[in-house]
C-alpha cells in the first residue's frame, strides 16, 4: 500500500505539473488562486480539499471494514490497523468536516448578509493555507516515517514517546496544531464579519439562520480551540523536551490530557453540526415555500447548544472514578442537550407543514437526515445515562452511534448545502439522475453499514479490535453482521463515486443558471449574478426584515417595488498577496522539523514565519478600487443574460 501510494503521489505530481507547464497555467494559477484573498475562491478550495479527504478517509475506512469482514482475517496487521483507524478519525473530523464548514462559510455567509468580502481577507487566506498545509503533513506519515498509531484522539500514555516513538505522533500533533491555528483565525474572522460586516440595513434578528449558525459555531471555535492548541503543545513538550504533564510515574496526570482533549472533542462535535443545522433551515425554508417557523427559538436553541456543548465532555468516561455527583451533573446536561435539537426538527417540519414542498436533491438529503438524526440522538440520551454508559461505551452501540449522528447530521447536511449553493458558486446545477443514483447509495449503505453494529454491540462487540477469532464471529453471531456491515461501507463508497462522477458530467453538461436565482430562494445570495462577480453587491442591498430578497420578488411581481436610480461607486477591495502561501510553506518547514526532531529545521521554519509577518506588517500596497466603467459592464452583462433567459422561457 505504501509503495502504491508513493508511486500514486509522483505520478500526480508529474501530472499536475506538465499540465500546468504544456498549457501555461502556472501564471494563472499563482494569480486566480494561491495568492487569492477572494473569500468565493478559498471556498471552492476548501470545498476541494474536503472532498479529497473525504475520500481519503473513506479509503480507511473501507480497509478497516475490509479486514473486519470475516473472523481471523489477515488482510492488516494489527500495527496498521491501528494505524488506519488513527488516520481515519483524525481526517474525518478535522479534514473534512471542518474545511467543508468552512469552504460553506466563505461561500456562503458574506453573501447572505449582503457584504462584499470577510473582515480579514488575508488572515482568511491564511487560514485556508495552515490548513492545507496541516492535512498534507498529517498525510503525508502515510508514506514517509509513519503513519500515527494511538488513536484519533492519542491518549497518553500510548502517545507518549515511551510507547510510541518515532515521528508517527509527532505528524499528529503538528498537523493538527498547524490546521488547528487557521480554524482559530477563521473563527475569529467571521465573528467579526458577521457582527461587524453585514449590510447597514440588516439587523441581528433579519439574518438567515445559516449565518446565525455560522455565528455559534464561530464562537464555540473561539471557546475551543485555544484548549487543543495549549493540549497538544503539553503533549509535544513531553515528548520533545522530557516533560511529564501526563506520565504518572512522574507526577504527572494521562486523566488530565483526556478531559482536556473532551473538553475540545465534544464542543467540537457541535461546531460541526451547527452549520449543518443551519444548511437544513435555508433548504426547507426554500424549497416549502414559507418562512422558517418559530425563527427566535431556533437562533436561541442553536446559541444554547453552543453553550451548554462546554458542559457534557465528561460523558465520554464515566468511568473515571470522578464519583456519581460529577457523572449526575454532565448527564444532565447531556440530556439536556437534546432539547434544543429536538426544537429545530419540530420546527423544520412544522414549515412544511401546508407549504408547497418540491423534493429536490438538497431537500432528499434533508428528509435522510430526519430519521437518521433522531435514531441517533435518542441512541446519544441512551448513552447519556452513566449507568447504562458503563455497558455501551467501548462497544459496537457507540460506534454505530457516533457515526449516525456524524454522517447523518454533519455529511448529510454538508451535502444538503452543497447541492443547495452549487449553482450559486458554479453557475451549474448539478445531475439531478446522477444526484439521486448518488442519495439512494448513500442511504441504503449507511443503514446497512451501522444498523449491524448496534446490534453487535449489544452482542459484546468492542470497538479498537482488529480482528477476532472463529469462536466470536460464529457462535456469537458477530461474523454475519460484520459482513453485513462491509456490504454497506462499500455501497457508501460506491455512492461517493456517484457524486464525483456527477460534479464532472454537471460541469460538462449540467444546467446553466444564467438567473442567479436558481431555486427562487429567499435570502440575499440569489439576488445577485452566479457565479458572483468579485465585489459580491454592486450596490450594498437594502433590508426590510428576514428573507429579504423573497419579500422584494414579492413587491416587483405585486408592482409595489419602486426602483431606485442607480448611481455606482468605485469599490474598494483587498489586493492578493502571496504571503500567506509562503507563510504556510515555512509553517510546513517547522512541522516537518519537529517531527523528525530535526530542531533545527523547525526553528527554522519557525524563523521563516515571523519574517513573513514582519514582511506583511510593512506591505501598504494592499488594496484596490475597481472603476465604475468595470462595475457598469458586469452589471449589464448580468441583466442581458437575465433578459435573455426571461425571452427564451416565454
Amino acid at each position: 500500500m505504501i509503495y502504491g501510494a508513493d508511486v500514486s503521489i509522483v505520478l500526480a505530481v508529474v501530472a499536475i505539473v506538465f499540465c500546468l507547464t504544456y498549457f501555461k497555467k502556472w501564471g494563472w494559477i499563482w494569480r486566480e488562486w494561491i495568492t487569492t484573498v477572494d473569500h468565493k475562491k478559498i471556498g471552492i478550495m476548501y470545498l476541494l480539499a474536503a472532498l479529497l479527504m473525504l475520500f481519503r478517509g473513506g479509503v480507511d475506512a473501507l480497509l478497516m471494514r475490509a479486514q473486519l469482514a470475516v473472523p481471523n482475517a489477515h488482510f492488516l496487521e494489527s500495527e496498521h490497523y491501528n494505524e488506519i483507524f488513527t488516520t481515519h478519525g483524525t481526517i474525518m473530523i478535522l479534514f473534512m468536516a471542518m474545511p467543508f464548514m468552512f469552504a460553506l462559510f466563505n461561500m456562503v455567509v458574506p453573501l447572505q448578509i449582503g457584504a462584499r468580502d470577510v473582515a480579514f481577507p488575508a488572515l482568511n487566506a491564511i487560514s485556508f493555507w495552515l490548513f492545507f498545509i496541516g492535512a498534507m503533513l498529517f498525510n503525508l506519515s502515510f508514506v514517509i516515517g509513519g503513519s500515527p498509531n494511538a488513536g484519533w484522539l492519542s491518549y497518553p500514555p500510548l502517545s507518549e514517546s515511551a510507547f510510541s516513538p518515532g515521528p508517527g505522533q509527532n505528524y499528529w500533533i503538528w498537523g493538527i496544531q498547524i490546521s488547528g491555528i487557521g480554524s482559530l483565525a477563521t473563527g475569529i474572522n467571521f465573528v467579526v464579519t458577521i457582527l461587524k460586516m453585514r449590510t447597514p440595513s440588516m439587523r441581528l434578528r433579519d439574518m438567515p439562520l445559516f449565518t446565525w449558525s455560522t455565528l455559534a459555531s464561530s464562537i464555540a471555535i473561539l471557546g475551543a480551540f485555544p484548549i487543543l492548541t495549549v493540549t497538544l503543545a503539553m503533549l509535544t513538550i513531553d515528548r520533545l523536551l522530557g516533560g511529564h504533564f501526563f506520565t504518572s510515574t512522574a507526577g504527572g496526570n494521562p486523566m488530565m490530557y483526556v478531559n482536556l482533549i473532551w473538553m475540545w472533542g465534544h464542543p467540537e462535535v457541535y461546531i460541526v453540526v451547527l452549520p449543518a443545522f443551519g444548511v437544513f433551515s435555508e433548504v426547507v425554508a426554500t424549497f416549502s415555500k414559507k418562512r422558517i417557523f418559530g425563527y427566535s427559538s431556533m437562533v436561541f436553541s442553536m446559541i444554547a447548544i453552543s453553550v451548554v456543548s462546554y458542559y457534557t465532555w465528561v460523558h465520554h468516561f464515566f468511568t473515571m472514578g470522578a464519583g456519581a455527583d460529577v457523572n449526575i451533573v454532565f448527564a444532565i446536561c447531556t440530556m439536556i442537550i437534546a432539547i434544543p435539537t429536538g426544537v429545530k426538527i419540530f420546527n423544520w417540519l412544522f414549515t412544511m407543514f401546508r407549504g408547497r414542498v418540491r423534493i429536490t436533491q438538497p431537500m432528499l438529503w434533508f428528509y435522510a437526515f430526519v430519521p437518521c438524526f433522531l435514531v441517533g440522538g435518542a441512541t446519544g440520551v441512551m448513552l447519556a445515562a452513566a449507568p447504562a454508559d458503563y455497558q455501551y461505551h467501548n462497544s459496537y452501540f457507540l460506534i454505530a452511534h457516533f457515526h449516525q449522528v456524524l454522517i447523518g447530521g454533519v455529511v448529510f447536511g454538508y451535502l444538503a448545502g452543497m447541492y443547495y449553493w452549487f449553482p450559486k458558486i458554479f453557475g451549474i446545477k448539478l445531475n439531478d439522475r446522477l444526484g439521486k443514483w448518488a442519495f439512494w447509495l448513500w442511504q441504503i449503505g449507511f443503514y446497512v453499514c451501522f444498523m449491524p453494529q448496534y446490534a453487535l454491540g449489544f452482542m459484546g462487540m468492542t470497538r479498537r479490535i482488529y480482528t477476532y477469532n472463529a469462536s466470536a464471529g460464529w457462535d456469537m453471531g458477530w461474523a454475519p453482521l460484520n459482513m453485513i456491515s462491509t456490504v454497506g461501507a462499500f455501497l457508501m463508497g460506491i455512492g461517493f463515486i456517484f457524486q464525483v462522477w456527477q460534479i464532472v458530467y454537471s460541469i460538462k453538461h449540467g444546467e446553466r443558471d444564467v438567473t442567479g436565482d436558481a431555486w427562487d430562494g429567499r435570502t440575499l445570495e440569489w439576488s445577485i449574478p452566479s457565479p458572483a462577480p468579485v465585489y459580491n453587491f454592486a450596490i450594498l442591498p437594502e433590508v426590510k426584515g428576514r428573507d429579504a430578497w423573497w419579500y422584494k420578488k414579492q413587491e416587483m411581481k405585486n408592482g409595489d417595488y419602486q426602483e431606485k436610480p442607480v448611481k455606482y461607486e468605485p469599490i474598494h477591495m483587498p489586493k492578493n498577496t502571496g504571503v500567506p502561501f509562503i507563510m504556510a510553506c515555512f509553517f510546513f518547514i517547522a512541522g516537518f522539523g519537529f517531527t523528525f526532531e530535526w530542531m533545527w529545521m523547525g526553528v527554522a521554519g519557525l524563523i521563516g514565519v515571523v519574517v513573513t509577518l514582519f514582511v506583511r506588517s510593512f506591505q501598504y500596497d494592499t488594496d484596490y478600487y475597481i472603476p465604475v466603467e468595470e462595475i457598469e459592464r458586469t452589471e449589464n452583462e448580468y441583466r442581458n443574460r437575465v433578459l435573455s433567459a426571461q425571452q427564451t422561457a416565454n
